[in-house]
């Protein structure tokens, strides 16, 4: 194999877009890390990656696909197994521990397919397995299928209602009421209202609430939470006893 590149492969620009307009447009493109040590492979993913539509980042250890995907988390990353000092196995595990990083789908891209290291690959986390040699255009697909899913997810989750005790709370509309009495929170209340009664009798800390709700425009730390919380439960009135203190842990709505 070759030797790992010295700095990530810079994200390609196609076309001749205007500077004022580049950033938004590269927004809006699904961001997908590479992991792999052969900058061979990396050019050859990166090229039909742009090429469908997608923005790339190129690295070629686990120590730097956890230091970007840290730094600006992906949607997706293609990650390869034999990597030098961290292995892939360990740098999904990571991923998929880390509340920042965990919603990353994982594909695997190694030449190591027998069934034990596909089983171990997917435990670890891995959404989808493709073994070397390979077609960037079956990769490019997988990519295409997991990504469509995964957004269909989502958009379903968005217009699920969640009904738990007198409480109805319809994300997607972003419209919350009790008792038939519509509840006038702000955006950090009521993310944080509808991610305790997504899981009723769950716990969670305070910095998993953090990464849960909070957005660029409405900045959240773990000493606010107990400050939205207390809001909450002022406006919940009777039902504000919904919300649980777990002491030494965090919060829950109550099961």
């Amino acid at each position: 194999m070759l030797s790992a590149p010295d700095r990530t492969t810079p994200v390609a620009k196609a076309g001749s877009m205007p500077t004022k307009n580049r950033g938004a447009e590269q927004a809006a493109k699904p961001r997908v890390l590479v992991v792999d040590d052969e900058e061979d492979l990396l050019e050859l993913v990166r090229y039909n990656l742009v090429k469908e539509g997608y923005s790339v980042e190129c690295v070629g250890s686990g120590e730097q696909a956890l230091q970007a995907a840290r730094r600006s988390p992906p949607d997706l990353v293609v990650l390869d197994i034999m990597l030098p000092a961290v292995d892939g196995l360990e740098v999904c595990r990571r991923l998929k521990a880390d509340s920042k990083t965990r919603d990353a789908l994982i594909v695997m891209l190694t030449a190591r397919g027998e069934e034990g290291d596909v089983i171990v690959g997917l435990d670890r986390g891995a959404d989808d397995y493709v073994t070397k040699p390979f077609s960037p255009k079956v990769l490019a697909a997988r990519i295409k299928a997991l990504l469509r899913r995964e957004e269909s997810r989502r958009r379903e989750e968005q217009e699920t209602t969640i009904d738990v005790h007198e409480l109805s709370i319809h994300p997607g509309r972003h419209e919350a009421s009790l008792a038939g009495r519509p509840l006038e929170l702000t955006y950090t209340e009521f993310a944080l209202l509808a991610f305790l009664a997504r899981r009723p009798g769950w716990a969670y800390t305070r910095g998993q609430i953090v990464d849960a709700v909070k957005g660029e425009d409405y900045p959240v730390t773990e000493r606010s939470v107990d400050v939205q919380v207390a809001g909450l439960r002022r406006k919940l009135g009777e039902h504000g006893f919904y919300i649980e203190t777990v002491r030494g842990v965090g919060y829950r709505f109550r099961a």
